[in-house]
């Protein structure tokens, strides 16, 4: 992929030519893979599963997002899986490593190696509660972007995010600060916000009119897929629409590629409606 264009560019154009923003998480939870795969060993079922959920869905996504947790739980053989299935995503999809770091100094700064120079993916996640040196080892790559957790949609969310410091959440200062952290660096910058949260999607959008969202959440979590997308899309900013579960697991039995595909245009056709407009 040609590095000359930044990450947000090259979200921009694959979401106009194939008029879609969704993105497919792929979370392959060993006791929920379907049925023709529970004979297989762990690590082969894992990649079988991914590999075919890749292939059928990639026409309707802008995006993968792959989970790291679930491939690290594998064992030894883990993260070879991971890599081979980050490679199977076809040139016309970005690929974002879900491992929501939050290191500092130098494990930030392999953090960061690891993903983007060994995994190659286009994006990642990172938690911002250390600060300015825990997310800019993120940024120093041009045409990558690291997606800053801002407002979650998880029960205890509320514990941190909603509390005050002179007169503003946490969460909206921790946007703030991304935008600033990314005004002076090579990479973009972006934020995860909640689908079950479309007052913190708005007021977002307003602090930081140009960072791309990743929003979880929309399918299994009952996200709003219309609120999402017309409060985060303008002319300037973007979003990321993932859906994980009511994808990858729309069917146990052997027709699951075809399911994910369904589901998947399913959210496309939605999308492509409001994209349009």
């Amino acid at each position: 992929t040609g590095m000359s264009e930044t990450f947000t560019e090259r979200l921009r154009s694959l979401q106009r030519d194939k008029q879609t923003a969704l993105c497919v998480g792929l979370d392959p939870d060993p006791e929920r893979l379907p049925d023709p795969l529970s004979e297989m060993e762990p690590l082969e079922a894992a990649r079988e599963f991914c590999l075919d959920i890749i292939e059928a869905t990639a026409p309707f996504a802008c995006a993968f997002k792959f989970n790291l947790a679930f491939f690290e739980a594998l064992g030894d053989g883990g993260l070879r899986v991971l890599r081979e299935v980050i490679g199977a995503v076809p040139e016309n999809a970005l690929t974002i490593g879900d491992a929501k770091r939050g290191d500092i100094g130098n494990s930030a700064r392999f953090y960061a190696r690891a993903l983007f120079d060994d995994l190659s993916v286009d994006a990642c996640t990172v938690a911002p509660y250390m600060g300015r040196d825990a997310v800019t080892p993120f940024l120093q790559r041009r045409g990558t972007a690291a997606f800053v957790l801002a407002r979650t949609s998880n029960p205890g969310a509320d514990d941190l995010q909603t509390c005050t410091i002179d007169g503003e959440a946490l969460y909206q200062r921790v946007g703030r600060l991304t935008r600033e952290w990314a005004s002076e660096t090579p990479a973009d910058a972006g934020l995860v916000v909640g689908a079950t949260r479309p007052d913190a999607v708005a007021r977002l959008r307003e602090l930081c009119p140009a960072l791309p969202f990743l929003i979880p959440g929309v399918g299994a979590q009952g996200g709003s897929l219309k609120s999402c997308l017309e409060l985060g899309t303008t002319g300037e900013g973007t979003v990321i629409i993932n859906s994980s579960r009511s994808i990858i697991y729309a069917s146990e039995e052997g027709d699951y590629a075809e399911a994910s595909a369904q589901e998947a245009e399913r959210l496309q056709q939605e999308m492509k409606y409001y994209l349009a407009e």
